[in-house]
């Protein structure tokens, strides 16, 4: 049986953080294009981190390697158009295929786990379940080539390559340099900002709202408490509560929202499994638990629209 999403080595991955290499803390007149390298070699180091356990079929690797990705898919587009060359629309194409891999065999993780709770003491005796863990090891199979593919090696060394020394370094003009040399402090309370204003703006009216909707919401959610994420270092002290104020209300309108997601593609995945001739409950959809997971989510925002701008100095 595949290991559960919450399982992995702890030994394995100490040791992964003792390779990596340290990188240094962000300051408030760092420039910008010093930060985005920063941050970019963290989510690099995050992705590699967790490569190999993620390749020998462990859940839980695989969902750290997708944060890790998804963090970094983040910084692309939190420093744009700074970043904006040749180069970046091939390396976000790949970054997007390497998702698309990623997110089909978590997704599954997901609803067997949600199948599994469904009879905690014997889920093998769920109706066809091992149909479904079938699929799964299948996908981590094949996830398992992918990440050990040419094509996967050739991103991670292209991406890594392109965050030191891609054209977007040393591309010429006034508009350029100011974007790579203003400070990371003026430049991030900013874009924080404008994103956190986006996010409540399309936030509103959450229970009218469809799936592909809602997903959009999750999707903006997500790389705002990310971004703040990134710039905890530029937070001084008595303004760090409020930043933490701010995640929490984030991160609970994420759950929410991410709760819903997974109840979206679990269906999708019962529904294209019936198609198939495979029997699958359909009872990952719920009205009440959609509407108690939208009101929730819909009260997160309102508390983050009460909280004062974001500042850094």
């Amino acid at each position: 049986m595949s290991p559960s999403p919450q399982s992995g080595s702890k030994a394995a991955a100490r040791t992964d953080r003792q390779r990596r290499t340290p990188v240094p803390r962000l300051n408030p007149m760092m420039a910008c294009d010093t930060a985005f390298r920063v941050i970019a070699r963290r989510c690099l180091d995050d992705l590699n981190a967790s490569h190999e356990a993620t390749c020998r079929g462990d859940p839980g690797a695989l969902h750290q390697m997708r944060i890790a990705l998804t963090r970094l898919r983040t910084a692309v587009s939190f420093f744009s158009p700074m970043v904006a060359d040749v180069e970046r629309t091939r390396i976000r194409d790949e970054l997007k295929w390497l998702n698309g891999q990623l997110g089909t065999v978590r997704d599954l993780d997901v609803a067997i786990e949600r199948l599994k709770a469904m009879d905690k003491q014997r889920p093998q005796a769920i109706p066809h379940f091992r149909s479904w863990n079938g699929k799964r090891a299948d996908g981590h199979r094949h996830l398992a080539r992918a990440l050990r593919s040419t094509r996967y090696r050739r991103l991670i060394e292209s991406t890594s390559s392109w965050v030191e020394n891609g054209p977007w370094t040393v591309m010429r003009g006034k508009q350029a340099t100011d974007e790579r040399t203003s400070p990371i402090a003026l430049y991030s309370a900013g874009k924080l900002t404008r994103w956190r204003k986006r996010l409540l703006k399309k936030s509103r009216g959450l229970l009218g709202m469809g799936t592909r909707e809602l997903h959009r919401v999750r999707l903006r959610n997500k790389k705002l408490a990310y971004s703040i994420e990134f710039f905890e270092d530029l937070f001084p002290n008595k303004k760090l509560s409020r930043q933490q104020t701010a995640l929490k209300h984030l991160r609970k309108a994420q759950r929410s929202l991410g709760q819903l997601n997974d109840d979206a593609n679990g269906h999708a995945l019962a529904t294209a499994l019936q198609q198939n001739g495979v029997h699958a409950p359909l009872q990952f959809l719920s009205a009440k638990r959609e509407k108690d997971l939208i009101r929730t989510a819909a009260k997160a925002y309102r508390k983050l629209a009460a909280l004062k701008p974001f500042r850094m100095m």
